[in-house]
């Protein structure tokens, strides 16, 4: 059986903001098309500051402008199976072996892809 989920690495190295939102919008174009792919895993990291970094509050405005092209979008704290959508997410895709699942990882975030 195939995974259902794809992951991104967006922090590593840096980038520039408009690469990550390429890279973002082709991963989730990707996942979108593929068969077996339905969750997309984006690795944005937290930053050093303590608050979240700013590659993070790039990918959530990516994200936000893309809301109709997902199902859901997990922020990592909330990725777990007591979070609703997580609930929904592996109800409907299947479970599927993630080591953040429950890690409470502010340095990701899932989408679910319509």
């Amino acid at each position: 059986m195939d995974s259902p989920l794809h992951t991104i690495d967006v922090a590593h190295p840096p980038r520039h903001p408009d690469t990550v939102e390429r890279d973002i919008l082709d991963a989730l174009a990707h996942v979108r098309r593929s068969d077996p792919l339905r969750v997309l895993k984006i690795i944005h990291g937290y930053g050093s500051s303590g608050k979240g970094g700013s590659t993070k509050e790039i990918v959530k405005n990516i994200l936000f402008r893309q809301r109709r092209r997902c199902l859901a979008v997990i922020e990592g704290e909330r990725y777990g199976l007591l979070d609703a959508d997580t609930q929904a997410l592996r109800a409907e895709v299947g479970p599927f072996p993630d080591q953040d699942l429950g890690a409470a990882n502010p340095g990701i975030t899932v989408v679910w892809a319509k």
